[in-house]
């Protein structure tokens, strides 16, 4: 890990400006990265892009490898002839203030679905390179396009409710299925190439400016996905390919009957059998798309909470060890060094902080969990050692705003109250961002809702709620508040800028092929956009 200390903001793609229903890879994306640029931050945190089910939570995904064709820009779709302003009218419709997954869902499949059938009378350029993508990424594209065509096919039910021919993954079955579904694979895999496309277009506006994407990895994959379904040997399925023991965690003071996520398990034995030669791919693939990357519930790979598949809560589950050093040691040597933020919260014992250390994996501390006891709070910042990523709170927490007036105790105030001294502060956002800005921890990251100010109304997520999460959009004005301004002061003045913004640059003066219509251009001309 890099000794520079850094600074960021986590705003994921889908709540990113844009006209289309649903914040994209395009302008408003663009828009973000130059504001990030002129306040001097060097990371921006996105959550999982793969796509996601009709909840739109990022954490349940039908790939891990795949991206999600709903953050897919339309732009440069009707800039190259691809789609029509009458195909893009019913996006530019939809409400502007939230996600409608639904509406956007319907309304973009049938904008894609032109678009590729547009894309046949492309140019013989067009075509080469969409082969190329086809080919570089086949160990994972052919599997995942094949179980979309073949999902479709069958009316939208899991893959264990497919003939059993294909619910087993005959190799005959699916080599006659390839051939009878090959036009559906090709769309869907026409899909993964835009998005990579674009994806590696913005990847390299942002380096430009010296920003580094900030991934994150849920350490399981969902049941129902073609991660699953082609690799059923490494996973703990019965004959059925239904799971034989599930992921969760334990209960506690919070949760007393603890949290039935309802992952399959890994086999962890097969997978050291085979050098974790999944995990290496899935760990390089995402590596090649972000610069750092938080591996979600990294507890799990020192001891995991495994639960029968039959029990309804995670109260009958039991602890069982994780792959552990040899995991990490293994993609350490496959890999090289690791950018891995280990998503170190919750209940976490001495041997899971031994992991993280034995790599040099920075942790996360979070400021809305400092004020529950005293002056040992781990997340206090007088207390983070350097190797560590600092919020004030993650995607699953409520905004500062909202945990201060809708979440926080009298107890938790009242301290709040003397160590941010807010008798002398603007506010408790003002107070809380600085001190992070200038505590030791190496790299500091925060909601955009909360550079902004914004209430529980701006929440991203509430765990244990399946409605109403990962629908917050964030309104064009906003990208002009002065709290980015202020961002901008505290980064200089702790350290935080880019050695290149010793002298500020005017991105009117910047190169002019870095705008992003040249930029897409240069990246589609190299192996930058493929992954």
């Amino acid at each position: 890990m890099s000794d520079a200390r850094q600074s960021g903001l986590l705003a994921h793609i889908t709540s990113l400006p844009s006209p289309y229903g649903i914040g994209d890879l395009g302008d408003g994306a663009y828009a973000f990265a130059d504001r990030l640029a002129s306040a001097h931050q060097q990371l921006w945190q996105v959550l999982p892009t793969g796509p996601t089910g009709p909840s739109g939570s990022p954490y349940s995904s039908r790939s891990t490898f795949a991206g999600s064709p709903l953050l897919i820009s339309p732009t440069p779709l009707l800039d190259a002839g691809l789609v029509t302003e009458d195909e893009v009218a019913p996006l530019r419709a939809l409400p502007a203030d939230r996600v409608d997954y639904h509406a956007v869902y319907e309304h973009k499949t049938r904008m894609l679905t032109a678009a590729f059938e547009r894309f046949d009378n492309a140019s013989a350029t067009a075509q080469t390179e969409f082969a190329r993508f086809r080919n570089r990424a086949a160990h994972w594209l052919d599997d995942y396009v094949l179980y979309r065509a073949l999902r479709s096919a069958h009316g939208g039910v899991p893959w264990t409710e497919w003939p059993a021919p294909l619910a087993r993954y005959d190799d005959d079955a699916i080599a006659a299925a390839r051939d009878e579904y090959e036009t559906d694979c090709r769309k869907h895999a026409f899909w993964q190439f835009l998005f990579f496309r674009q994806w590696n277009t913005l990847k390299a506006y942002c380096a430009q400016r010296d920003i580094q994407f900030f991934g994150d990895l849920p350490i399981y994959v969902a049941h129902d996905s073609a991660d699953v379904w082609a690799n059923q040997e490494l996973f703990r399925l019965d004959a059925d390919g239904q799971p034989t023991a599930v992921a969760g965690v334990p209960p506690d003071y919070f949760s007393p009957e603890g949290q039935r996520w309802g992952n399959p398990l890994y086999r962890w034995d097969k997978m050291a059998e085979r050098d974790f030669a999944w995990w290496t791919r899935r760990m390089s693939h995402v590596l090649d798309q972000v610069d750092l990357l938080r591996l979600d519930h990294f507890r799990g790979f020192d001891a995991y909470w495994a639960i029968p598949s039959t029990a309804e809560t995670a109260v009958d589950g039991h602890w069982e060890d994780g792959p552990g050093a040899s995991f990490f040691a293994h993609l350490q040597q496959e890999l090289g060094t690791l950018p891995i933020v280990a998503e170190d919260l919750g209940d976490i014992t001495d041997s899971v902080y031994e992991l993280r250390d034995a790599f040099n994996l920075p942790g996360m501390v979070v400021l809305q969990f400092a004020f529950e006891t005293d002056a040992d709070n781990i997340f206090l910042p007088h207390n983070y050692p350097r190797n560590t990523v600092a919020y004030t709170g993650t995607h699953d927490n409520n905004t500062l705003q909202g945990w201060w007036h809708d979440d926080a105790t009298t107890r938790e105030k009242e301290y709040a109250r003397t160590y941010l001294d807010l008798e002398h502060a603007p506010s408790v956002e003002y107070e809380a961002q600085r001190m992070l800005w200038a505590s030791a921890a190496d790299r500091v990251v925060i909601p955009v809702q909360d550079v902004v100010g914004l209430g529980s109304d701006a929440r991203m997520n509430v765990p244990g709620t399946d409605t109403g999460n990962w629908s917050w959009r964030m309104p064009e004005a906003l990208l002009d508040h002065d709290g980015f301004d202020r961002l901008r002061s505290w980064t200089q003045a702790y350290g935080r800028a880019p050695s290149s913004d010793s002298t500020e640059v005017d991105s009117t003066e910047a190169d002019k092929s870095s705008t992003p219509k040249d930029a897409e251009a240069s990246a589609s001309s190299s192996d930058a956009s493929e992954p």
